[in-house]
């Protein structure tokens, strides 16, 4: 038993001497310096590629975006759209109701509760026209502006005297933008030169 102990003792110090093996002495890669610069070369292209990808993908996100924003913004200014159709044509009676009784109510008719009734009408009219300049709702002011077949539509021909031909005359029914937008196109009536 002391044999084997010493032979133990002599293979631990045999295996201690031997410490790591010298770099040098080590065998080469068996890929040459060719080969890696040539899959280093790969690796470049594919993380450009993948760069370029990358840059894409997010330039294509930002612009969905912009548009889905654009969207929203859109559908917030514009949602209103058809019932401001709608109240626009009671702005119609309104408005027509008031000038009739605007006749109605001359000076020398005694009738005060007809007086009354018109600056009732006149302060109401007055008040929707208000609430519709707070929402982005205008009445158009053709008359002297030149024909835009986007903001007008042709009803009529009128003669024109001392004006220019294609000018706007006169509006048989007022146009309306809602935000820039034409909502209800103004009924004109455009001059055009007489033919005698």
């Amino acid at each position: 038993s002391p044999c084997v102990f010493s032979t133990a003792a002599q293979q631990r110090s045999t295996g201690d001497e031997c410490g790591p093996e010298d770099p040098r002495d080590e065998p080469k890669h068996p890929l040459s310096d060719c080969a890696l610069e040539h899959k280093a070369i790969k690796l470049e292209e594919q993380v450009r590629d993948l760069t370029e990808r990358y840059r894409k993908a997010l330039a294509d996100s930002e612009n969905v975006r912009r548009r889905t924003q654009k969207f929203v913004e859109d559908a917030k200014l514009f949602g209103i759209q058809s019932f401001c159709r709608d109240l626009v044509e009671v702005a119609d009676i309104l408005e027509k109701t008031a000038e009739s009784a605007a006749e109605e109510a001359e000076p020398s008719n005694p009738n005060p509760t007809l007086n009354k009734i018109y600056e009732g009408l006149s302060l109401i009219e007055a008040k929707l026209q208000s609430v519709f300049a707070k929402h982005g709702l205008q009445k158009m002011n053709p008359v002297g502006g030149k024909y835009d077949p986007y903001d007008h539509e042709i009803v009529c021909h009128v003669p024109a005297e001392g004006m220019q031909p294609g000018t706007i005359a006169l509006v048989t029914q007022d146009g309306y933008k809602l935000h820039g937008r034409t909502i209800r196109h103004a009924l004109v009536g455009v001059a055009v030169e007489s033919q005698e």
